[in-house]
């Protein structure tokens, strides 16, 4: 069965929906180091403007190159939540990423967002390396 999920950054209303590989061992080993080498590579520049915006792109191409294989139809940028994911996860301007799970709440009307979903009790709220 695959395990879908969304990725949010905070500041931005794009919603990244992933249909396949969204468990937090996959997730997470992907986007701690990419946001380790991000966040890392901004201070170093200076760059601090537009930092969702930034982050939404490299997030989708880093994702694209990462879980996609020869098949981009299971990734995609919008800006509406799916009722059918398994896991919701939000990359924070603090530099911490929340796992979020869908409740029946947020099932009977996805667009509630995070709002109607409970963190993940099995994967603690990740902060900086």
């Amino acid at each position: 069965m695959s395990v879908s999920c969304h990725i949010l950054v905070e500041g931005s209303p794009v919603v990244i929906f992933a249909s396949r590989n969204g468990t937090p061992s996959k997730v997470l080993n992907i986007l701690k180091p990419f946001l380790h080498k991000f966040w890392q590579e901004r201070e170093t520049s200076g760059e601090f403007s537009d930092t969702s915006d930034c982050l939404i792109a490299q997030i989708t191409v880093r994702f694209g190159y990462e879980i996609c294989e020869d098949d981009f139809s299971n990734l995609r940028v919008g800006v509406t939540y799916d009722p059918k994911v398994s896991y919701l996860y939000q990359v924070n301007l603090d530099k911490s990423i929340d796992v979020w799970i869908p409740t029946d709440a947020y099932r009977q009307r996805p667009s509630l967002g995070i709002t109607a979903c409970e963190r993940s009790q099995d994967t603690p709220l990740i902060t900086k390396r």
